[in-house]
C-alpha cells in the first residue's frame, strides 16, 4: 500500500468528479424524459458542450480513481472518493456568485470530519491474491438483480422517485465499477499485458456504460439534491463491503475502533444528508 499515492488520487478524483456531475446533471436535466436509459439519451448528451466538460472531467476521476485503487485498499480509497459533494457545492456556489451559507459550511466538515475520522483507526491492510471469479459471483448476483428490479419500477415512476431509483442503480454499479477496477489493476501489476486474457478489464466497460446511463439518468430525472448524495452515500458503503466480501479487506478489529469508526461514517453520512438539503444542489 502506498497512501502517499492514494490518499492524493482519491481526494483528486472527488474534486473532479464533484464539479464533472455538476456540469453533467446542468446539461443533463433539459434533455427529453422519454430518453432516460435508452441510448439516445447519450447520443442527445454528446451534442451539449457542458456535457462534453463534465465527461471529461467524470473520465479524470475515473483515471485518478485508479490510481488510488492500485496504491491501497477500497476501504480507504472509497471513503476519500465519496467527498465529491464537499467539492460540488462551493462550485456551485462560484458559478452562481453567491456565498455558502452556515448550514453548508457544516455540511461540508461534518462530511470531512466524518471520512477522517473513519480512517484514523483503519488497520493496515492485508496483502492478498487477485480474486477469482467464484469470488465475485455472489456480488454479481446482488448488483445485477437489484438494477435488473430497481430500474423497470423507475422508468415506471416520476420526478424524484425516478431520480432516487436510477440513482441507487447506479451507486450499485458505481461500486462495482471501483472494485472491478482495483481486481483489473492489480492484474496487471502482477501479470502485465497477461491482464488483458482476464474478464475484468472487459467487464469494466459494460458495467461502466450501464453505471453511466444509470446516473446520466438520474441526472436527467430530477436535481443534484436527489441522486448525488444517494450516489455518495450508497458507493462507498457498497466498494467498502464488496472489499470485504471479495477482497477480504478489513475494518478496525476492536470493539473501540470499530465504534469510532462507525460514529466517523455517521457523522459522514449526516453532512451528505446537510448539503443534500442546500438550495445550491436543488437546479
Amino acid at each position: 500500500m502506498n497512501t502517499a499515492v492514494a490518499v492524493p488520487a482519491a481526494l483528486l478524483s472527488a474534486l473532479t468528479f464533484g464539479v464533472g456531475s455538476v456540469l453533467q446533471q446542468q446539461a443533463a436535466s433539459g434533455a427529453p424524459a422519454a430518453a432516460s436509459l435508452r441510448p439516445r439519451l447519450l447520443l442527445e448528451l454528446v451534442r451539449r458542450p457542458r456535457w462534453l466538460a463534465g465527461m471529461a472531467l467524470v473520465v479524470s476521476s475515473f483515471a485518478l480513481l485508479g490510481l488510488a485503487l492500485a496504491s491501497g485498499p477500497l476501504v480507504l480509497v472509497q471513503p476519500l472518493a465519496a467527498t465529491d459533494l464537499v467539492f460540488a457545492l462551493p462550485f456551485l456556489a462560484y458559478r452562481r456568485r453567491v456565498p455558502l451559507t452556515r448550514a453548508e459550511a457544516v455540511g461540508i466538515l461534518c462530511t470531512a470530519g466524518g471520512v477522517a475520522l473513519f480512517l484514523t483507526v483503519l488497520p493496515e491492510p492485508a496483502q492478498g491474491a487477485v480474486p477469482d471469479i467464484a469470488d465475485w459471483v455472489p456480488v454479481l448476483a446482488a448488483v445485477g438483480g437489484a438494477v435488473a428490479i430497481l430500474a423497470p419500477v423507475g422508468l415506471r415512476r416520476r420526478g424524484t422517485t425516478r431520480a432516487a431509483l436510477f440513482a441507487v442503480c447506479a451507486a450499485l454499479l458505481f461500486a462495482l465499477l471501483d472494485s472491478l477496477t482495483k481486481s483489473t489493476a492489480e492484474r496487471f501489476q502482477s501479470e502485465g499485458t497477461g491482464a488483458f486474457l482476464a474478464w475484468e478489464p472487459y467487464s469494466l466497460i459494460l458495467v461502466g456504460v450501464l453505471g453511466l446511463t444509470m446516473s446520466q439518468s438520474a441526472y436527467q430525472a430530477g436535481s443534484l439534491a436527489v441522486s448525488l448524495p444517494i450516489i455518495d452515500t450508497l458507493e462507498p458503503i457498497g466498494a467498502v463491503l464488496i472489499g470485504i466480501a471479495v477482497f477480504g479487506e478489513r475494518l478496525a478489529q476492536s470493539p473501540a475502533a470499530l465504534a469510532v469508526q462507525m460514529l466517523g461514517a455517521a457523522v459522514a453520512v449526516a453532512g451528505i444528508i446537510v448539503l443534500d438539503r442546500s438550495p445550491l444542489a436543488r437546479v
